[in-house]
Parts: structure tokens; sequence; C-alpha cells
């Protein structure tokens, strides 16, 4: 197993930790024209309960 000669520098270690960046979380209106609310892709909408045009929860 490869070990570290020396110990790296806290400007390289924080250089290298500065490219964990997140994404913001996808969101698409619902397909459902009385509800338009955002969601998640590819899941039911927690507002009316549809997915892909059915009524997949009762709410």
């Amino acid at each position: 197993m490869a070990v570290p000669k020396r110990k790296m520098s806290r400007s390289n270690t924080r250089s290298r930790r500065s490219q964990w960046k997140t994404t913001p979380t996808t969101l698409v209106p619902c397909p459902n024209r009385a509800c338009g609310e955002l969601k998640l892709p590819h899941t039911a909408c927690s507002n009316c309960g549809q997915y892909a045009g059915k009524q997949v929860l009762s709410v």
C-alpha cells in the first residue's frame, strides 16, 4: 500500500477539497395540469398523488 512520504500542506489539502461541490436538487413540475407542483423526477407527486398520469397515492 502506498504511503505518503511527507505531510500534505494545508493549502494543498484545502484546494483539493474545494472541488467537493454539491449540486442543487432537480425539480420538475407535475405533469397534472390541475397540480403543477414542483417534484423530484421519477417520483409520485406528493401533492396530487399521480405518477405517469395514473393515481398511485391516496391524498
